[in-house]
């Protein structure tokens, strides 16, 4: 089983593993037809974008979105690899979260933006482009 495969099995049963599919951060080239292009590849599927690198992220609907399936961005304890800012990319409609999730990311002083994936990608991208700890999960759109 590949590394990649082996960490989206992994994180969709809320495990935290240090299998990234990139091992690095990477700006968003491309989005649409089910995926995403980054970093010189593509990916098909929903993904997770961090300081540390970019992972498949098993979601599908903003219904899976909650602590377990975000577990890693709240994972990282040294402040250099942690985000300033979280944006949500929900797919093609916008989702009033639930406050719960939303108090969970006040807890661990993590900035956080709601949008459908479109706005989610550019804003990422100005500020990965900026040098900002940010990170994104990404629901993907066709």
């Amino acid at each position: 089983m590949s590394a990649f495969r082996r960490a989206t099995r992994d994180h969709a049963r809320g495990r935290v593993t240090d299998d990234p599919h990139l091992p690095q951060a990477a700006a968003i080239d491309a989005y649409g037809k089910g995926g995403f292009r980054f970093g010189g590849m593509s990916h098909r599927g929903s993904i997770l974008c961090l300081p540390q690198g970019v992972w498949a992220w098993p979601v599908t609907a903003v219904s899976e979105m909650n602590e377990d399936t975000l577990a890693r961005v709240f994972a990282a304890k040294e402040r250099d690899k942690r985000v300033e800012l979280m944006l949500l990319g929900t797919g093609a409609q916008p989702w009033l979260m639930p406050e719960a999730l939303r108090w969970r990311f006040r807890d661990a002083h993590i900035a956080l933006e709601v949008t459908p994936t479109g706005p989610a990608v550019r804003t990422y991208n100005i500020l990965f482009a900026e040098g900002r700890r940010v990170g994104a999960a990404l629901i993907a759109v066709e």
